[in-house]
């Protein structure tokens, strides 16, 4: 099968296109036909080195993807050959206490698909049953390959962890990533007034449109007053931050007593100066997420397309893909980035 894969961890300037073997699936895998799959930053963090863990090389990447049935196990009956599906990257041991209570991001063996396992970045991959969904009808293979990780992670940020209350006020950092657009999604179906920051101007209208009610260009405004201004002094309830050290502290300023913070990315750095005092003092609760547990899709994926729905800002060939990888670094796109297999 022809695949996308690098054999030096220097970033996507070393992707290159080859020829591997196809998959050998078990009784209770699934074999897909990869369709179409989208870019996350975790790709760039594998693919430069700098993810705490060993590498496989040659490795071939992604995790998040949409495809048909090729071949199902013997053991699997939720899906046949010729369905249309979304591939959940999360893996675990399927066993263990955190597992069999719905937790399974919390397995001690979890891992993401394309991280040291072979990822989506090929004409076929394949997984565990547990993995693969049904196609929501009416959406695409380039909108589904953006739901895994992005929505998952949205879904356990605000729904499962932060327990996002109707009409609570959420501050969403960098509303024109894939997790953005997804994190103002959810919260929308909450009523939630959405406050939201970019980059540049040029987005602002963009976020508006997605349902955002406030929206603060970081560059020129600094969002901790203009949260205050625009809330009359009593701050939000949840901050969503996937930014890293460049916000984490202002955003626990901008959440009023008792409220939550999620953090679930670094883009920016992992090391950021907190104070204690303001957590305690404003008896403020931290919720660290990775991905979320495949219970979560369950609970999303009815939505679409009528609730929710990806933003796609563009869709890439698959020799195209070192572009994509350069447009993602680039910051200069609204949703998610897509690449056609």
């Amino acid at each position: 099968m022809k695949a996308l894969y690098y054999d030096e961890l220097k970033g996507y300037q070393g992707i290159k296109v080859g020829e591997f073997p196809m998959p050998e699936i078990t009784d209770n895998e699934v074999l897909v036909r990869v369709k179409a799959f989208s870019l996350n930053h975790l790709d760039v963090w594998v693919m430069n080195g700098t993810y705490p863990g060993k590498i496989p090389l040659p490795h071939i990447f992604g995790s998040d993807a949409s495809g048909v049935v090729e071949k199902a196990g013997k053991h699997v009956s939720h899906v046949v050959p010729g369905a249309e599906v979304i591939v959940f990257p999360g893996l675990s041991c399927g066993h263990c206490g955190r597992c069999l209570a719905g937790r399974d991001n919390e397995c001690s063996e979890f891992n993401v698909l394309g991280v040291v396992t072979p990822g989506v970045s090929a004409e076929y991959v394949k997984v565990p049953s547990a993995n693969v969904f049904i196609k929501p009808a009416g959406i695409s293979f380039e909108e589904a390959a953006g739901i895994g990780i992005t929505y998952t992670t949205a879904w356990n940020s605000l729904v499962l962890r932060a327990n996002i209350q109707y009409g609570d006020t959420v501050l969403v950092h960098g509303a024109g990533s894939g997790a953005g657009t997804a994190v103002i999604q959810v919260a929308k179906l909450f009523s939630a007034t959405i406050i939201t920051t970019v980059g540049d101007d040029g987005k602002m209208q963009k976020a508006r449109d997605l349902g955002a009610d406030l929206v603060i260009n970081h560059r020129s405004e600094d969002f901790v007053a203009a949260v205050k201004r625009f809330t009359a002094g009593e701050l939000a309830d949840i901050a969503v931050d996937h930014v890293g050290a460049d916000t984490f502290s202002r955003s626990l300023a901008a959440v009023k007593r008792g409220g939550r913070v999620v953090t679930f990315g670094a883009t920016s750095g992992d090391e950021a100066p907190i104070s204690l005092r303001q957590v305690f003092g404003k008896n403020l609760t931290i919720h660290g997420v990775y991905v979320g547990p495949k219970a979560a899709v369950v609970q999303y994926l009815r939505l679409f397309p009528r609730k929710l729905r990806t933003v796609v800002d563009s869709v890439f060939s698959f020799e195209d893909a070192p572009k994509a990888y350069e447009k993602l670094l680039s910051r200069q796109f609204f949703g998610k980035i897509i690449v056609r297999v």
